[in-house]
């Protein structure tokens, strides 16, 4: 008898939270405002304006967004020129009014907002025929919706300096190259290919005609990354940083790959991941040259594997 009002108090207590929650949820919707308009690096790479972003445009300039409003898209002025923007890989968004003032903190927008790349894109058949020219065993990343442009930026310094050849992007859903990407990565990009695609599945399927054997990182589930040979020409498919790998991705990797942890963290940035599969390569390749007995390379002495 005496605990039958125990149930009733805890759902009383229970809808008494309800408020709180409410609360909170209105804190976040408020502090998400302020946020939109911090500045950044990637500032510096937004042109609004009518004037200033068609300008940019009949140049053939390469813009990584364009942010316009239904009306003024398909005005005669603009709309063959998004169309041919499109094509090039500019992300077109449709936006209102609302979202354009956001972006260009209270700028006289105009209605039409860009940002403008600050590295030039590569076509995907030309970057894979570039990579294997350049070396028997190329390697390329694939980045399947990495949205933070420091972990982008980071991911692009490590590659190229390790020695890989070109890197694969989605054009919607990611981050593209920012002037904020340019920075993380240390100046690697004046020497390191990125290629922008529509289709990150058939951009996969592309590397797989050419020869490349996908890899895909995960989480869990995949075999442990120092039980495999990696040779060959490899593309290494390094998942977003909140859901890893999409599941249509996972469908096009030949074999998923898991980087064993035995610390209580489960999961690794994704920056980090990429650095450790790539070393993991490299290792192999460096490990089977100083196998055949040949002369040490500098990159590898200056890791003193030689010590």
């Amino acid at each position: 008898m005496t605990e039958k009002p125990h149930p009733v108090s805890h759902s009383n207590s229970y809808k008494s939270k309800k408020p709180t929650i409410k609360k909170q949820k209105s804190l976040l919707k408020t502090n998400i405002h302020p946020k939109a308009p911090q500045k950044d690096d990637d500032a510096n790479d937004l042109v609004y304006g009518r004037h200033s972003v068609l300008t940019s445009l009949e140049s053939g300039r390469q813009l990584n967004r364009i942010w316009i409003t239904n009306k003024l898209h398909y005005d005669t002025r603009f709309h063959s020129l998004l169309q041919i923007a499109k094509t090039k890989g500019t992300v077109i968004d449709e936006v209102n009014i609302q979202r354009l003032n956001q972006i260009t903190h209270g700028g006289n927008h105009q209605g039409v907002a860009a940002q403008i790349a600050s590295h030039s894109y590569q076509d995907l058949d030309e970057l894979i025929s570039q990579a294997k020219a350049s070396i028997d065993d190329p390697v390329i990343i694939i980045a399947d919706g990495i949205a933070d442009p420091h972990n982008l930026g980071a991911i692009i310094r490590t590659a190229e300096a390790l020695g890989s050849q070109g890197l694969v992007i989605p054009q919607r859903r990611a981050a593209g190259v920012t002037s904020t990407v340019a920075k993380v990565a240390a100046g690697a990009l004046e020497f390191f290919p990125v290629a922008r695609v529509v289709n990150l599945s058939r951009a996969l399927e592309t590397l797989k005609m050419a020869g490349f054997w996908i890899y895909g990182t995960t989480t869990e589930g995949g075999k442990l990354l120092h039980s495999i040979e990696l040779r060959g020409a490899i593309g290494l498919v390094i998942g977003s940083e909140e859901n890893g790998l999409s599941l249509l991705t996972q469908r096009f990797c030949d074999q998923l790959i898991s980087i064993p942890l035995e610390g209580k963290t489960p999961s690794l940035n994704a920056s980090v991941a990429a650095a450790i599969t790539l070393y993991e390569v490299y290792r192999q390749r460096w490990s089977g040259k100083l196998y055949l007995g040949s002369e040490l390379d500098s990159k590898v002495k200056e890791l003193n594997v030689d010590s």
